[in-house]
């Protein structure tokens, strides 16, 4: 049983400046474009927003934290994050302290777990038509026309459209983390480019094909029933897991960490099925779970790009 994450010192000291905030709106979201653009309409609706952006796997940890500290009646705003099991307790414990607790999401949840929820925040919102950010602007900002630009381009990258070229363009700047802010100021007035965007764009361009490239050199084919593809992962995993799909015709591709976590994409909707069974979540056609890996595990991946994980994962895939 892999252990439960925990914060690091860092993720520690963002935690204590929330419990000496002023805002009184704490958003807690995820940390990809999504979350970026939702984090935006939450600041054109209510101006100053402590915001603490986190991966799916610090998501309980953080909650955790959090809901121990005096809420003296302050929005707690989560998006953009799937349910776990882990955070009911802390539901509770923010309620016992005094924050009031909204959930937008557009993960799959069953009703069993939207029951659990439901009873323990203020609102819960599940759509999987939506973004994420779609969800916040339509709920916070239903007549803003700035925030239904921002999710119609966040929806775009997110949801997999493709329709919108400036979606490719902020999906790729932000997969560096030190423009989330940036790019998040820069929504905020309602506006979605600028020289830095531009500049970090450019270069993230010209290190993705190599990027790709070493990812495909060491790809492993298997699968039965399904033809899937397992690759490294040294950076841009969707970018990568589609120019897989396109150069090996594969039907499902993942894209894994060193530290065992995995990105998976697939033409069959079963991805957030997949995900579910290694810890993990997500959409029907992308998601991403964790192999869990041991330091033996670790070491061979390191040394051989391959893991005996992937049987299990190949087993997982061709029963559903």
């Amino acid at each position: 049983m892999p252990q439960a994450p925990t914060l690091s010192p860092a993720e520690e000291r963002v935690v204590d400046a929330a419990r000496e905030r002023k805002a009184r709106v704490l958003h807690l979201t995820h940390n990809d474009l999504d979350a970026v653009g939702a984090d935006a309409v939450h600041r054109r609706r209510y101006g100053d927003v402590f915001t603490i952006f986190s991966s799916v796997g610090k998501f309980p940890a953080f909650l955790e934290r959090l809901a121990v500290l005096p809420g003296r009646g302050d929005l707690l705003s989560i998006t953009d994050l799937g349910y776990q099991d882990a955070v009911v307790p802390a539901l509770d414990a923010a309620r016992l302290n005094g924050w009031r607790v909204e959930w937008r999401d557009h993960h799959r949840w069953n009703e069993g777990e939207c029951g659990a929820v439901r009873e323990r925040v203020d609102l819960l919102r599940v759509d999987t038509t939506r973004c994420g950010c779609g969800i916040a602007a339509v709920d916070l900002l239903p007549e803003d026309t700035v925030a239904r630009e921002i999710a119609s381009i966040v929806c775009d990258y997110d949801l997999w459209l493709h329709r919108d070229p400036r979606s490719a363009v902020l999906g790729q700047v932000l997969q560096r983390s030190r423009n989330r802010n940036h790019v998040r100021d820069l929504l905020v007035k309602g506006r979605f480019t600028d020289d830095q965007v531009e500049a970090e764009y450019a270069d993230i361009r010209k290190e993705m094909a190599g990027v790709i490239d070493h990812s495909i050199a060491h790809v492993q084919l298997a699968g039965k029933r399904y033809r899937i593809a397992f690759a490294p992962l040294y950076g841009y995993p969707s970018e990568t897991a589609a120019a897989i799909r396109e150069r090996l015709g594969t039907e499902i591709e993942v894209i894994v960490n060193p530290s065992g976590r995995f990105s998976i994409r697939s033409v069959p909707p079963i991805s957030h099925l997949v995900a579910r069974r290694f810890g993990g979540g997500g959409h029907p056609n992308a998601a991403g779970g964790d192999f869990a890996f041991t330091f033996v595990d670790r070491l061979g991946f390191a040394l051989l790009k391959r893991s005996r994980r992937y049987r299990d994962l190949i087993a997982a895939a061709e029963v559903l």
